[in-house]
């Protein structure tokens, strides 16, 4: 019979509490959930108020994954969910985690957390984040992705934008950039003509194709995941990876000294000592007065 844990007042059964879930290391699905309580704080800040996908791994990376964005069979009544419009008019919901009772029911489930750059209590895709995923293909490494990150930074701040930085928890590198509410298509194409321009201004790193053949070397400059139906990781969660690894945020300094990709690994157990020493290096994001609006007559 699973433990019943309560938390903030709901009975959440946990089970498979000593299930390995990260072979590398012999992580277990109970530590996943501690880490996950250690860093509720942060992690529901970012994820707060955002419909989320789940990317489940219930026998971890090595077993069956699978992303879904509808609420899962059994998920309790007092689990918060959003409308969220699809194609044609059509409407689903999707999960809002918004509290520790909440997170740790979805953390239960074995799931990395994949947020939109908009918020449920504001129209559908009005965007108040814009993200670039950085995706070196081999035998490019985080290490490259970091030099374009620099590059973008410089280009970011000339329009008056402030960029922060984390791992992907996966090989690549994030940029997030605070702005005011700012409908999708726009952020969207304010983000491809950024990567048009560091193709250009980078030719041998970059490319903006998601075209396979066009990446060995380079460096993607994903500026896809700004669209409304789009999710990227969020920043703290775990990954379905060999190792439990973080999507961590990183100060300019570390990109700017990273000389291997070994340096801007971080696994759960890093977490904790990162935010005491740190913070949370991302807080910018959620403060509304330090959000910019793109440049004008710079979006489709």
């Amino acid at each position: 019979m699973s433990p019943i844990a309560e938390v903030e007042g709901r009975r959440i059964a946990l089970s498979n509490l000593e299930k390995v879930l990260y072979p590398a290391t012999g992580t277990t699905k109970g530590e996943l959930l501690h880490y996950l309580a250690a860093v509720a704080g942060p992690l529901l800040r970012h994820l707060r108020g955002r419909p989320l996908a789940f990317l489940r791994f219930p026998d971890g990376p090595d077993g069956q994954t699978f992303f879904t964005k509808n609420p899962p069979p059994g998920t309790p009544d007092w689990v918060a969910t959003a409308e969220v419009p699809r194609h044609e008019g059509e409407t689903s919901r999707q999960i809002l985690v918004q509290d520790l009772a909440s997170l740790m029911w979805a953390g239960n489930l074995v799931v990395e957390f994949h947020a939109p750059m908009w918020r449920a209590d504001r129209a559908a895709g009005l965007a108040d984040r814009l993200v670039f995923d950085l995706d070196p293909g081999p035998p490019a490494t985080i290490v490259h992705c970091c030099a374009v990150a620099e590059w973008l930074r410089e280009r970011l701040h000339a329009d008056g934008l402030s960029a922060y930085a984390k791992t992907s928890g996966s090989k690549g590198l994030h940029l997030l950039i605070p702005v005011e509410p700012t409908p999708s298509p726009e952020t969207t194409g304010y983000a491809r003509k950024l990567a048009l321009e560091a193709t250009a201004a980078v030719p041998g790193l970059v490319t903006s194709k998601m075209t396979r053949s066009q990446r060995p070397g380079k460096v993607f400059v994903d500026f896809s995941q700004n669209a409304a139906a789009k999710t990227t990781a969020a920043p703290y969660t775990a990954r379905a990876r060999r190792e439990p690894t973080v999507s961590t945020p990183i100060t300019w300094g570390e990109v700017e000294g990273c000389e291997d990709p070994a340096q801007l690994v971080f696994r759960i157990d890093d977490i904790t000592p990162r935010l005491d020493r740190h913070g949370d290096l991302l807080e910018p994001l959620l403060d509304p007065e330090l959000a910019r609006p793109l440049p004008a007559g710079e979006t489709p």
